[in-house]
């Protein structure tokens, strides 16, 4: 069964709306993440691009060609700064919802972690969770 799954940013400017299931979530320690968020990781959750629609405000964007080699958009609110989306054109029908922007934040269970190699040492993360030293390259 189909969830409706809200969220937005800091300042209510930008409010969203998905119809489904909150796909697989993770830690991700890149530099690219941590700089991003102002964190020492960015917790992603991969949902349908199709299932996802913008109701209130418009979101600014920035592109970005990783360490992994692929371009990445991040979107974020005009207003507040708050981080919201991550687009990757090579995986068009996936986007990828900054966790901390839900609504319901509990809903999310990451199953992994990546660029562990990059991991800030002062950040606990549960040991017993799968770790990627880079990227993962089968999702």
């Amino acid at each position: 069964m189909a969830e409706l799954v809200t969220g937005g940013c800091l300042c209510g400017y930008v409010r969203y709306e998905y119809h489904g299931e909150l796909g697989a979530a993770n830690y991700c320690h890149c530099r690219d993440c941590r700089k991003a968020t102002g964190s020492a990781f960015n917790v992603g959750v991969r949902l349908q691009s199709a299932a996802l629609r913008v109701v209130a405000g418009q979101v600014k964007s920035y592109t970005k060609t990783g360490d992994s080699g692929n371009t990445i958009t991040r979107e974020f609110c005009p207003e507040c700064g708050s981080p919201l989306f991550t687009r990757a054109p090579a995986k068009p029908q996936f986007i990828w919802l900054k966790a901390g922007s839900l609504d319901n934040p509990q809903w999310v269970k990451p199953r992994d972690q990546i660029w562990t190699d990059s991991a800030v040492p002062w950040a606990y993360i549960d040991p017993e969770l799968a770790g990627f030293s880079r990227n993962r390259h089968s999702v």
